[in-house]
């Protein structure tokens, strides 16, 4: 088992002018690119896809799988310092490569992201609530699940333990026997079956922690989503009380703290109707729901991921102008089955708006294109914008 705290931090800053390390290339890996570069420093990216968005903007792009153990050796002895920009890379990776660098975060720590069994216990564990579930470890242990077990986290939601992301590997029950049914749906690998819950709304918790154990908070945002995937984020979150926004803050922070963790983390929330906060999901990672830092922020998500992993102070998080965040899937280069152009010209001519595309060759259904953030002097001109927006683009919001 990993222990998340195996990494220690470098001893000295990594100054710019240095190497820096990515494995994953997709769009986190990207902006994290343009982030590190505008601070002088030079990136390595590995992924295996020549077309990766992170490698066409890299200094290097090594094309190998991520468990290539000499690739793993290139990266590793180039790069004074690697991180990650998805939590599905796989965590013996990050291990090797912490034998001859720095990897931020540890590979303990996304190890625990990777499970939700493990997750949700170490969040629990934490003294953070979270929703009422059933681990379920195989066929015989759900044969073995008396019915009134299974019943008591009903209606539910049941969710692969591994390898799950943005509504992937869920299935929505109702009673027993759907449970069996979607069980066997997933092909029978370890589950958590979690009991749905009356929600108010959803918020997300971004901080930055470096070795030395100091951490910076981002304001709480505000997030929806549509079938499974981040649709629109809103910062400050409107409809959160200033002890919500406080407790969630101390909830990330004590996480962090007990994971030892050195990076951006964001965790995941649910609102229920009577205003208590349940912890969701954590991603060792920046996270969509922080892309408005990047217009809205003195200090972007992604300059915090690079200050964190080369030991210098973490920056300012103030927001400087009220935000909103549209998602943009490969469903808006489609009217039905027929490809089209989006209205680019025209979202340009709005004051509010700044673009964000990913450099993905091809439009795919559900596959995310790229982000619009909207930054305006109040948060109502600011959700208005985002608004006549989806509408344009023909993007439904809940």
């Amino acid at each position: 088992m990993f222990s998340p705290t195996m990494n220690p931090s470098p001893i000295a800053p990594i100054l710019p002018g240095a190497w820096l390390g990515m494995v994953g290339g997709g769009q986190l890996g990207r902006m994290f690119c343009f982030a590190a570069q505008s601070m002088g420093y030079r990136v390595a990216v590995l992924d295996p896809d020549q077309t990766s968005p992170a490698g066409a903007v890299a200094d290097k792009h090594i094309r190998a799988a991520y468990d290539d153990r000499a690739a793993l050796t290139e990266l590793g002895r180039l790069c004074a310092a690697v991180s990650t920009e998805f939590e599905n890379i796989p965590a013996a990776s990050l291990e090797y490569l912490a034998t001859c660098t720095f990897v931020s975060p540890a590979a303990g720590c996304v190890a625990i992201a990777q499970d939700r069994v493990a997750e949700k216990r170490f969040i629990a564990e934490s003294g953070v609530p979270v929703a009422p579930h059933v681990v379920i470890e195989s066929s015989d242990a759900l044969d073995a699940l008396p019915d009134d077990k299974i019943a008591a986290v009903l209606p539910g939601i049941l969710k692969t333990a591994r390898l799950g992301y943005d509504g992937k590997g869920q299935v929505s029950v109702r009673n027993v026997q759907e449970v069996r049914t979607a069980y066997a749906s997933l092909s029978g690998v370890p589950c958590v079956l979690e009991k749905r819950i009356p929600l108010k709304y959803e918020v997300s918790m971004l901080i930055a922690r470096g070795g030395n154990g100091k951490s910076a908070v981002f304001p709480l945002a505000q997030n929806s989503h549509v079938n499974g995937i981040l649709a629109k984020t809103v910062v400050p979150a409107p409809d959160a009380s200033a002890a919500l926004v406080a407790q969630a803050q101390d909830a990330a922070l004590t996480i962090a703290s007990k994971l030892g963790y050195v990076g951006v983390l964001c965790v995941e929330f649910f609102v229920l109707e009577d205003g208590s906060l349940i912890a969701n999901e954590m991603a060792p990672r920046p996270h969509n729901s922080g892309h408005y830092t990047v217009d809205a922020c003195a200090t972007s998500q992604f300059e915090q991921q690079v200050r964190a992993m080369t030991g210098i102070p973490l920056g300012d998080t103030r927001q400087h102008s009220p935000a909103a965040m549209l998602n943009l899937l490969g469903d808006i280069w489609f009217d039905g089955k027929k490809s089209r152009a989006p209205a680019w010209a025209d979202i340009a001519a709005m004051p509010a708006a700044r673009l964000h595309l990913y450099g993905k060759e091809e439009a795919r259904h559900g596959r995310k294109m790229g982000h619009i953030n909207f930054t305006a002097a109040t948060l109502e001109e600011a959700r208005t914008a985002a608004r006549d927006c989806a509408r344009m683009l023909h993007i439904a919001l809940d």
